[in-house]
């Protein structure tokens, strides 16, 4: 019988919830089947293979420059929220508009 390599068992555990909790961590598990659970991460993961697609770097540090030029540029700073609720905003100033809302 296979397996997967890492079981759910481990990570809903007292045993990992006692060191999750040490280390001053909150734990964050989903429903099992719930396609909602990774959704965000999905998303991005998406788009940033579509963007910058899948290739090989020179090396290491030229990679992750071009990962945060990414992030920081197009993900966080050009992209529309697609939502009429946000106003279709970028993530940046999605954060700046509710920072600023707290601070009221």
């Amino acid at each position: 019988m296979l397996q997967r390599p890492v079981e759910l068992a481990e990570y809903t555990s007292d045993h990992f919830r006692a060191c999750v909790s040490e280390l001053g961590l909150r734990q964050s598990c989903g429903r099992t089947g719930s396609c909602f659970d990774n959704v965000t991460a999905e998303s991005f993961w998406a788009l940033l293979k579509e963007e910058i697609g899948t290739r090989v770097w020179p090396d290491r540090t030229t990679a992750r420059a071009e990962v945060f030029d990414f992030i920081e540029t197009f993900y966080n700073r050009r992209r529309l929220r697609k939502h009429k609720v946000l106003g279709y905003l970028t993530p940046a100033e999605t954060r700046q508009r509710h920072q600023h809302d707290l601070a009221a």
